[in-house]
């Protein structure tokens, strides 16, 4: 059975506190990992969610401030730990590719662990597989930042009472898949659009093109609200966004589940950032605590 979920490893922005760990959140799909903004503490963090190491696949650093990555040491010493035998892909901006360098060498270990290197440079696909294609925008902070999208291609479902109906079975029907037409039946005769999914990834930035181009028709955005509407100011001057324009871009963008998370320590009411984004949201609403599991939506 096929797993997609967000599995919330840490919702806190610049410093852990006791209710909240540093970022870090693994997107379960399908039979990958993406392992996003690994603060320091998500070793421990993937351990109390109940996840491995061995799930990840793919490590995406979104810029290398220390609550997005001060965690990378302990998952690579960790992947090598327990002998994890695939190959895992780390993106990251390659202008901090120095800092990826120290991160990943931090300390004396035995690197058992192949980790390929795949360093972003620009907007567009970055890596491709089963999953579908995994996407970069460049976003507006203090230095060089890049959110993430991964996008499932559109595909059809076939509808078994539609085979029956036409006497198609068994391999026939591989290969009318494969052909698009069997006997004079199409596959659009037997099946019907199946849309793809959508997931989008987006860390510390001003509102900007980017947080558009990456939340456009996302089934699940995982995005920072930092801080509140009434302190907006600060959120402009230091690289953020408020809960009300993340939710604003959700809107505008057709997102059907929206993750709120990398809040500041100043606020202590959770609601408040529900309250706030549900004024200009009509979607669901997650306003993420460690350890959360946010299933994917069921497709369109």
């Amino acid at each position: 059975m096929t797993v997609r979920e967000l599995i919330v490893l840490g919702t806190s922005s610049q410093v852990p506190t006791r209710s909240r760990n540093h970022n870090g959140y693994l997107l379960r799909w399908d039979g990958e990992g993406f392992l996003f903004d690994p603060g320091d503490g998500t070793q421990r963090q993937l351990l109390r969610s109940g996840a491995a190491a061995s799930d990840i696949t793919r490590l995406c650093i979104t810029h290398f401030h220390g609550d997005h990555c001060l965690g990378v040491p302990g998952i690579v010493q960790r992947l090598s730990l327990d002998k994890v035998q695939h190959t895992v892909h780390a993106h990251f901006p390659r202008s901090g590719s120095h800092f990826f360098e120290r991160l990943r060498y931090a300390s004396a270990f035995y690197d058992a662990v192949d980790i390929k290197e795949e360093p972003v440079d620009g907007n567009g696909v970055i890596a491709s597989g089963r999953f579908g294609t995994l996407e970069a925008h460049r976003l507006d902070h203090g230095l060089e930042s890049f959110g993430y999208r991964l996008v499932e291609p559109d595909g059809r479902r076939i509808l078994p009472a539609k085979l029956a109906e036409h006497g198609i079975s068994g391999p026939r029907v591989a290969t009318l898949q494969r052909e698009g037409v069997l006997d004079g039946v199409t596959l659009e005769e037997v099946s019907e659009p199946r849309y793809g999914q959508k997931f989008a990834f987006v860390m510390d930035t001003r509102m900007c093109d980017g947080v558009y181009e990456l939340a456009d028709h996302a089934d699940l955005l995982v995005i920072e609200s930092t801080y509140l509407h009434r302190d907006v100011q600060l959120a402009g001057d230091h690289g953020h966004l408020t809960a009300r324009q993340a939710a604003r871009a959700a809107q505008e963008s057709g997102v059907r589940t929206l993750v709120l998370t990398h809040f500041s320590q100043r606020y202590d009411n959770p609601r408040e950032f529900y309250d706030e984004a549900r004024g200009v949201f009509d979607g669901d609403i997650v306003v993420a605590n460690d350890l959360d599991r946010v299933p994917v939506p069921k497709r369109r």
